[in-house]
């Protein structure tokens, strides 16, 4: 038994050391970003993300202890080629992990968790953000780093889990095993607290990248594999009526409204830009080459240049612009279908009043379950990429937006009015490989990215000047708005507000305010009410605000997966709720918004769970 309890200490030691490695390799991965922090600070997320390293292993041994258990009492060699396919199969699962994590963190800017799980059922889609040679690069990393950890543990420990025969005193030796496989619970919880540990345990600096360097990858994918659909609210910071309170305070309304349309029943078409944000949008004081089209719509329209995304991924953008419905931290409402179909929806209203609507993208519809989503939105018609002819499919995504666009306006030269209809492009979004010589030099992901959006901004500039000549154009609103934006750069924390600020602009024959500028902050969820109040239609749409009306107050609440931010025009508070803490504040009342920040989220969460 001696040498069974010493083989499960060297074992245990195997994986501190491979946790070790884990975070070795991320700070390789991204040395550029660690090396501005210094060896003390890099240092320290080893020290202070130990905590997390041992709970991980503690997981890992659970099975091996009770493996060891059953050898006390049935004797041969299959404990020995147990252990062994036990830690093959944990090492290349964890190196997946580690691998997926280090590339994915430099487009999402925080730890892997559960979010990338929720793709794999449709993994061509998945793989087609990610260019051909960063596939490769990722298969060879896990294979090449799983032989290796694989050998080392066939060269140190493997031998040790051949078992001769039978264990002298197998009573009290199964009790010791049963003793020592429950006191796991100790170092799976983090220690004998009363609250068990979390990733939030192992943040020691008000730096989010050296925060996240400390937590342990593998870790926090299983974490939120458990506890992905949490049943009760973790966002309780007020009293229920006081949460309640300072929500509606925020979201009253009344005044005057400034009116922008020519007539009540506009055709609408909306169309979603995958990626525009406002740093490379001229008028919004972003870069003034990438997206000359829209720079000079901008003139012709009504251009909101406070507008935020709700979240930060198209599957948390389109339930906000279509739903009036704000993103969550952490989860998605568009993944669940039965919550979904309980929201009011733009679409089943339109349907109502006669309007013939449709839902265009040149993608794969099943991705990250759009399909459910769409359906449940209420769509009488809906064109993917299902629709094209496969000899079109110029994009790993399926079609490049030119060959989009072309449908759309084939399918509009004669269409039935009135008419809503949502048209999502996917060419700027990664790998950025688009059908046309690149406008701008380089081949750093920057630059791919600004060509990318270059050419879709090319793409529906001349869509609009041919819509312009259609017959329909004179009675129709364009609303020209970005799904999310996308850090480009390193710099960028995922939480800053450059991250979020989008583009939204009306164009069209409908509006009656050309070149006007809409400076009152909101994000997409009020699209639903000020497009609605313009129209005098009723909507039930809790969470949204009429931008255009006079008493309505100037705000954004935006989410990212670990917390929320909370922008007015006078102050800018961002809340890590894995912290605990404001990680970013500035202006006046920053404790008062704050406050309010966090009774939206609590208010939000609850009607979440409550669908």
């Amino acid at each position: 038994m001696k040498r069974k309890l010493i083989s499960l200490l060297l074992y245990s030691l195997f994986w501190m050391a491979f946790f070790i490695f884990a975070r070795l390799y991320f700070i390789l991965v991204h040395h550029q970003e660690a090396s501005e922090f210094g060896f003390r600070l890099m240092s320290g997320t080893f020290t202070h993300g130990i905590r997390l390293d041992v709970s991980a292993t503690a997981y890992v041994l659970a099975i091996p202890f009770l493996a060891t258990f059953a050898s006390v009492w049935v004797k041969g060699e299959w404990y020995r080629h147990f252990m062994k396919i036990y830690t093959w199969v944990i090492i290349l699962l964890s190196l997946a992990i580690v691998a997926g994590d280090a590339e994915l963190y430099s487009y999402w800017g925080y730890r892997m968790d559960h979010t990338p799980l929720l793709y794999l059922k449709t993994p061509k889609e998945a793989a087609a953000s990610v260019s051909t040679g960063k596939i490769i690069y990722f298969f060879l990393a896990v294979i090449i780093l799983t032989v290796m950890f694989g050998l080392i543990y066939n060269r140190l420990l493997d031998r040790r889990f051949s078992v001769s025969g039978l264990v002298r005193g197998r009573i009290p030796a199964s009790f010791l095993m049963l003793v020592l496989t429950g006191s796991l619970i100790i170092p799976v919880r983090g220690g004998f607290g009363v609250a068990p540990i979390n990733a939030g345990t192992v943040y020691f600096n008000e730096n989010l990248f050296v925060n996240h360097t400390a937590v342990n990858v593998v870790w926090n994918v299983g974490s939120s594999v458990f506890h992905s659909r949490p049943t009760v609210n973790p966002y309780m910071f007020h009293e229920p009526a006081k949460a309640v309170a300072l929500t509606d305070s925020l979201l009253v309304t009344g005044g005057s409204r400034l009116e922008v349309l020519n007539n009540r029943r506009p055709n609408i078409l909306f169309i979603i830009l995958e990626s525009f944000g406002s740093s490379l949008i001229g008028p919004l004081g972003g870069d003034p080459l990438t997206t000359p089209n829209f720079n000079r719509l901008s003139e012709e329209g009504i251009l909101f240049t406070s507008f935020y995304a709700s979240g930060n991924r198209t599957d948390k953008a389109m339930p906000a612009i279509l739903n009036g419905y704000p993103a969550q931290p952490a989860v998605s409402i568009i993944k669940e279908p039965r919550k979904t179909q309980s929201l009011s929806s733009l679409v089943s209203i339109f349907d109502e009043f006669g309007y013939n609507t449709s839902f265009w993208y040149g993608g794969d519809i099943n991705f990250a379950n759009f399909k459910s989503f769409v359906i449940a939105s209420g769509f009488s018609e809906i064109v993917t990429m299902e629709n094209f002819d496969p000899d079109d499919f110029n994009s790993k995504w399926g079609v490049h937006d030119d060959v989009f666009m072309k449908a759309l306006r084939d399918s509009m030269a004669s269409v039935r009015e009135p008419f809503f209809r949502v048209a999502l492009t996917l060419s700027s979004h990664e790998p950025f490989e688009v059908p046309m010589n690149p406008v701008f030099e380089g081949n750093d992901e920057m630059t791919k990215f600004r060509n990318s959006v270059y050419y879709t901004d090319k793409t529906v500039g001349s869509f609009i000047d041919w819509a312009k000549t259609t017959s329909w154009w004179k009675n129709t609103l364009v609303i020209l708005v970005a799904d999310h934006c996308r850090r480009n750069s390193p710099d960028d924390l995922v939480y800053s507000p450059e991250i979020f600020r989008i583009p939204m602009l009306w164009i069209g024959g409908a509006v009656d305010s050309a070149g006007l500028k809409i400076s009152k902050t909101g994000t997409q969820v009020d699209i639903s009410a000020t497009l609605l109040n313009q129209l005098d239609i009723r909507g039930d749409f809790p969470f949204a605000r009429d931008l255009l009306s006079e008493g309505s107050n100037s705000f954004a609440f935006y989410t990212f997966n670990e917390g929320f931010a909370f922008l007015s025009d006078t102050a800018s508070v961002i809340y890590d709720h894995k912290a605990g803490s404001v990680v970013q504040s500035s202006g006046r009342g920053t404790g008062y918004s704050e406050q309010l920040g966090k009774a939206f989220l609590q208010r939000l969460f609850d009607d979440y769970l409550s669908r």
